[in-house]
């Protein structure tokens, strides 16, 4: 038999002594790593985006030394990829970014966070520079 507490209006049965209501985890939240990326794209510039040019090809055919700023990771080069986007150009990120995005199993809350943080870093980034 069942206790409902009465006290409360509308109050469903009453949980075990001693029991915690279990917090629900936000499933639209980043791991660690993939906040440092996020941290990291805000010093990567659009050409990071393009492949190597001319120039590029021919400093690697001439000192040997290639250097790449694509992630070994599908996953986390999309997260990069449309985070240097966001960076650089806020909401007004293009629909093949979101699409990758969406592909390498990322959700919508997760984008809404990642578009929501880099709008407050990038409004906060032009305060400082105007103060």
């Amino acid at each position: 038999m069942a206790f409902l507490n009465f006290a409360q209006p509308l109050a469903g049965p009453d949980m075990a002594v001693g029991a915690t209501p279990a917090l629900p985890v936000p499933a639209s939240d980043f791991t660690a790593q993939e906040w440092q990326i996020v941290a990291l794209a805000r010093t990567d510039g659009l050409h990071s985006l393009r492949g190597p040019s001319r120039f590029d090809r021919l400093r690697t055919w001439i000192f040997g030394e290639e250097t790449s700023l694509v992630l070994a990771s599908e996953r986390l080069e999309a997260l990069r990829r449309l985070a240097v986007e966001a960076w650089h150009k806020g909401y007004a990120v293009p629909l093949s970014a979101l699409a990758a995005f969406r592909a390498a199993g990322f959700s919508t809350g997760q984008l809404e966070l990642l578009l929501a943080t880099i709008s407050a870093g990038r409004h906060a980034r032009t305060r400082r520079s105007f103060a």
